[in-house]
């Protein structure tokens, strides 16, 4: 295992000022009239819109895509109806999708007027979505939009994963990287539906390489009560910790957290987790706290925790990829829709 000498300085939690990028604005709030826009561009929205556009079907005969709720109906299932050909199913979910392409062409918009996106030059677009080819085509038909209306900003998909971007994001939390062989850090990526954990090896080349070489994945939302998400987290940390040291890998003594949410230099949670659980929203909750109790040691030295906003952390993963662009930002799309803008400041 590492040394305290080895371990990068990490910076406060929720900084906007990181070794080679400035973070200009996150978790944006921006409403209109029929409240945040955001929420117009989610996969809870997408699957109202399915569920608007079949109740029109319904009304006019039937219901293509059968008796199952389209909220129940899963990704693969619904790529396959999307992919089926010319079919009534086809087509009813090409409309739900044409119609998303439209409101997330609008939230761009929204947001791209925004001082902290003013210039923003390319958007790149993780989360759960993206990984479905309903998603691939909305992102496309998004990018449509935004270049027949005039808008000069590329639409991309992130590069990694939606298991691995969160993760693999938390090592440009750090000032530097380390240099030696397998050198790996434990991550953790918080979502309404989903936390991974995972350990990430760092590759030695500013993170174009990195990759995470074990994950453990949670569907926390899936669980009946009031399952304690912080020791769900921490009893998957052990198990990637013992892990590690089967494998003789060396580990430093950091985890790094994205979670939902605006949060602050004291590492409390300000605005924007209501997919987590209540006692999340409460002032005496201490996320970084409750891990360092419970995970007070990696190896031989004490548990640094450094926490930043899910969307923040998801989209840093993109930053080895983006050195063509000075300013970028990052939408993911899943149970809500996280957003964040930043300039690159190489040193």
């Amino acid at each position: 295992m590492t040394d305290d000498a080895a371990l990068p300085h990490p910076p406060a939690h929720g900084s906007c000022t990181l070794a080679d990028v400035r973070i200009d604005g996150y978790s944006l709030e921006i409403e209109d009239e029929d409240g945040l826009v955001g929420d117009q561009a989610s996969q809870t929205a997408f699957r109202e819109l399915l569920a608007q556009w079949r109740e029109r079907m319904e009304r006019a005969g039937h219901d293509p895509l059968g008796p199952t709720p389209s909220e129940e109906m899963s990704k693969e299932t619904l790529d396959r109806l999307a992919l089926s050909g010319d079919t009534e199913a086809a087509r009813t979910v090409a409309l739900a999708i044409n119609e998303f392409s439209e409101r997330l062409a609008y939230v761009i918009g929204r947001l791209m007027k925004h001082p902290s996106w003013q210039g923003v030059q390319r958007i790149v677009v993780g989360g759960g979505f993206k990984e479905s080819a309903i998603g691939r085509i909305a992102i496309r038909q998004t990018a449509g939009r935004l270049q027949a209306a005039g808008q000069a900003v590329q639409l991309r998909a992130i590069h990694y994963g939606a298991d691995d971007g969160g993760l693999i994001g938390g090592i440009h939390l750090l000032d530097r990287s380390p240099a030696g062989p397998r050198a790996s850090m434990l991550a953790i990526d918080i979502g309404g539906t989903n936390v991974r954990c995972g350990i990430v090896e760092f590759g030695g080349d500013g993170g174009r390489s990195a990759l995470v070489v074990r994950r453990e994945k949670w569907r926390h939302a899936d669980e009946e009560g009031d399952a304690d998400l912080v020791q769900g987290i921490v009893a998957m940390l052990r198990r990637l910790i013992a892990h590690a040291e089967g494998e003789q890998r060396p580990l430093l003594p950091v985890l790094a957290v994205g979670c939902p949410g605006v949060v602050l230099e004291d590492g409390s949670i300000d605005r924007g987790a209501q997919n987590l659980p209540d006692d999340w929203r409460q002032a005496s909750f201490h996320l970084p706290r409750r891990l360092q109790e419970n995970i007070p040691r990696v190896g031989e030295a004490d548990t640094v925790v450094v926490m930043h906003n899910d969307a923040v952390v998801q989209g840093l993963s993109e930053l080895p990829f983006t050195q063509d662009v000075a300013r970028w930002a990052v939408l993911t799309i899943g149970t809500g829709l996280g957003n964040a803008s930043y300039t690159n400041t190489p040193g």
